[in-house]
């Protein structure tokens, strides 16, 4: 199934959010925003970004379009915050019901 794939992220330290984050995951920020630019500029990253609360509910969300779900959950595990396992991360089918153009 080709198509539109979701990728929803979630921090496993709260206070990354809340206080700032650490060395480590200020590294791995960078590392996982060059990931996510790379994989736009190749299209298949369609949108990316995070929700803008620091409670528990915050998520960061990337929206894919890949050939099927196995090589959209290879890019999920091939994010620096999932390798790192400073994030938790969820594989959602996706349907783009309205998109502007």
């Amino acid at each position: 199934m080709a198509g539109n794939l979701s990728i929803f992220l979630r921090p496993k330290r709260l206070e990354m959010l809340t206080k700032g984050p650490t060395a480590e995951e200020t590294r791995v920020l960078t590392e996982h925003g060059n990931y996510l630019e790379g994989l736009a500029a190749k299209r298949i990253v369609t949108l990316a970004g995070r929700t803008t609360n620091n409670d528990e509910t915050a998520a960061g969300i990337a929206i894919l379009n890949a050939p099927d779900e196995a090589a959209a959950q290879v890019i999920m595990e091939s994010d620096p915050f999932v390798k790192s396992g400073l994030m938790n991360a969820t594989l959602f089918p996706f349907r783009i019901a309205y998109k502007a153009e």
